[in-house]
């Protein structure tokens, strides 16, 4: 068994198709699919199931995942290891993001710092949702990755770097544009815009309507949150973001935002990284460098935002049961 081959194996056994597992090696359908072959034969079993649309592990493929997956990490943490012998400055460091606004800022910074104290280190940068980032971990793709937490994988560990509270946004042209709290009742009744299935913030959302007992109205699911934002802008419905990713838009007066009565939504953002793992000197400096940039403190965001959904003298706190 070779290395090249465990990684395609493991690649199609995560991604369910030859074409999805060649596209995250690197390699074409026709080289991974030869790489298969000979991995079977040396084996002599039959790993995958073709199926029209996907593969499905036997069962003596899914012993071998387990254990390619381990083979992989040790195999990257002795590289690793060995890099170190050749100086701090140099290592590896392969970094995941959940959030294009992390990737956009302040990702660039913290690798731009890292590059100043590991100059030959080989940097690379993947995106997708928490749970493939996490998959990825686990088959030794990635060092670390931005997550929204939680990450339910029992050899994935976590830290929380930064919180935030999800608010409803609409157009300023919105009839309700100038309330500061509207209820579940009534976000149910709009059209909303939310981040698509699959990622925690979604997840978050979904559970908060159904503890509050209604059905909401969903007419679009985009995976972008600045996607989400314009089409907002353009009062084609309401959407539910963290509070930190409309602060430019809320001050400029192109969006409006409302706390959600009766609820406290925490988005939480995590670092992850394989438990146990070893952790080379430049995956160290990223790790420290991530949590100074996250250091807790008071954002001016939340404190305006709150300024501007406190009621006025005279009208009863809306919100006073749940903050």
């Amino acid at each position: 068994m070779e290395i090249r081959q465990l990684r395609a194996f493991v690649a199609i056994a995560e991604t369910g198709t030859f074409t999805a597992g060649a596209l995250r090696v690197h390699v074409t359908q026709a080289a991974i699919s030869m790489q298969i072959r000979q991995l079977e034969m040396e084996a002599g079993v039959l790993l995958f199931v073709r199926g029209p649309r996907h593969v499905i592990l036997t069962e003596a493929g899914e012993v071998l995942r387990e254990r390619a997956r381990h083979i992989l990490r040790d195999h990257d943490a002795a590289l690793a290891e060995l890099a170190d012998l050749a100086g701090a400055e140099h290592g590896r460091l392969r970094v995941g993001s959940a959030s294009v606004r992390i990737s956009t800022d302040p990702l660039p910074l913290l690798l731009r710092e890292l590059r100043t104290r590991h100059p030959h280190a080989e940097v690379s940068v993947a995106s997708g949702t928490s749970e493939k980032l996490a998959q990825q971990i686990l088959a030794g793709e990635l060092d670390v990755a931005f997550v929204s937490l939680p990450v339910e994988s029992r050899g994935i560990q976590t830290e929380v770097l930064s919180h935030d509270e999800l608010v409803a946004i609409a157009s300023p042209s919105h009839p309700l544009a100038k309330r500061r709290v509207v209820s579940a009742a009534t976000l149910a009744g709009e059209k909303l815009i939310l981040g698509e299935r699959g990622g925690n913030t979604r997840r978050l959302i979904d559970k908060f309507f159904a503890e509050a007992g209604v059905h909401p109205v969903v007419i679009m699911e985009l995976s972008r949150e600045a996607t989400i934002k314009r089409m907002v802008e353009e009062d084609m419905g309401v959407g539910i973001v963290p509070t930190q990713s409309v602060r430019e838009e809320v001050a400029a007066g192109r969006l409006v935002a409302w706390w959600i009565e009766g609820a406290q939504i925490n988005w939480e953002l995590g670092l992850a990284r394989l438990r146990g793992g070893y952790d080379s000197p430049v995956i160290q400096t990223f790790i420290a460098l991530s949590r100074n940039h996250f250091k807790p403190e008071p954002t001016k965001t939340v404190t305006a935002l709150r300024q501007k959904a406190r009621p006025s003298k005279g009208r009863p706190k809306q919100r006073s049961s749940s903050r």
